[in-house]
């Protein structure tokens, strides 16, 4: 039985607390920890069985019974953190993005390779059914070689301001999962970036300095061209789709709704709408995730998603920044 430590009591670190408890059987959830420690976290901790709550996250990376450390605290501390982690000789979960530094990166990858302990990135979706479809049909060589990737990701409501002035920007906190989306179904690298990018859906976003509504082009090493859409709002729901396009033919995804029924009247074709909220859509990908982590642990195997799928798509990010910013393409060797 593995033994986690979970630093960061926030929805993502209940998320993975949950996923643990519920569905993950060779693991538990010795300790939480938190910057506040509220009489509702000291509730629900003990509603999941969780023995340890702590307000110093140090103490969980100074309990030798602790085998593996989730960091789902905020951005700006995942990097310290998983260098402390590594440094305890704990196993690390980090979330995305590791940084947006990309020398603070690489510092927790030299790390965590000094430590010899096990290191994964949480970008979920690649254990999501649907994509792992694209690219289980991708590797098969079914749809031939890659010509053309699309894919669509659109939120159905747009965050909090407050969250906007310090999530680093949507390239960072929303796109940062279609560009390893991109690298993943793909197989391949990206060597250039084109991004446009506006404010349509709330002018205050762009007051904190963000956009909201994007078209990202991505040109790869294997020829193949990736365009991404990106919303801050879409009012329908969650709108999750990909499509790879090849030589042979293409695969695509359609979005998750709560049923596939389809009501056809006089007055027209009615359709469900897609689920509304990432929980509800990648509640599953979040425990096969985690269960990944803790077989590469239990069977000394490589994890997933490793170190520098945790690093290229900051890369990509960056490099799509400094395009919007310029109005040109950028080549991701002018970042690194």
């Amino acid at each position: 039985m593995i033994k986690v430590g979970i630093i960061g009591a926030g929805r993502i670190g209940r998320v993975h607390s949950e996923s643990i408890t519920k569905y993950v059987k060779r693991a538990e959830v010795k300790a939480i920890s938190d910057v506040k420690i509220t009489d509702e976290l000291i509730n629900w901790a003990k509603e999941m069985g969780i023995p340890n709550i702590y307000e110093d996250y140090k103490k969980i990376l100074q309990d030798p019974e602790i085998d593996a450390v989730l960091v789902c605290s905020s951005t700006n501390t995942h990097a310290l953190i998983s260098i402390e982690a590594a440094r305890a000789g704990k196993h690390v979960f980090c979330e995305k993005p590791v940084d947006a530094d990309i020398n603070k990166i690489k510092e927790v990858l030299h790390e965590v390779e000094k430590a010899g302990v096990k290191f994964q990135v949480g970008f979920n979706r690649r254990f999501d059914h649907n994509f792992k479809a694209i690219k289980t049909r991708v590797e098969n060589g079914d749809i031939g070689e890659p010509h053309l990737i699309r894919i669509t990701s659109r939120d159905p409501d747009a965050p909090p301001i407050e969250y906007v002035k310090v999530s680093g920007g949507m390239f960072f906190d929303m796109t940062i999962h279609d560009f390893d989306m991109v690298r993943y179904l793909s197989g391949s690298e990206v060597v250039e970036v084109y991004a446009a990018g506006g404010v349509l859906v709330n002018p205050e976003i762009g007051k904190a300095g963000d956009i909201d509504t994007a078209v990202i082009t991505l040109k790869l090493a294997n020829g193949a061209i990736a365009v991404i859409d990106n919303s801050r709002k879409a009012v329908y729901g969650y709108d999750q789709r990909a499509e790879v396009f090849g030589s042979k033919g293409a695969v695509q995804t359609k979005n998750d709704a709560d049923s596939t029924a389809v009501y056809s009247c006089e007055m027209g074709v009615i359709a469900e709408k897609p689920k509304y909220f990432f929980l509800e859509r990648y509640m599953q990908s979040f425990a096969d995730e985690m269960s990944c982590f803790i077989d590469a642990i239990i069977n000394d195997k490589p994890t997933l998603v490793n170190g520098n799928d945790g690093l290229q798509p900051v890369v990509i990010a960056l490099a799509a920044k400094r395009s919007l910013d310029e109005g040109r393409p950028v080549k991701l060797s002018e970042i690194v």
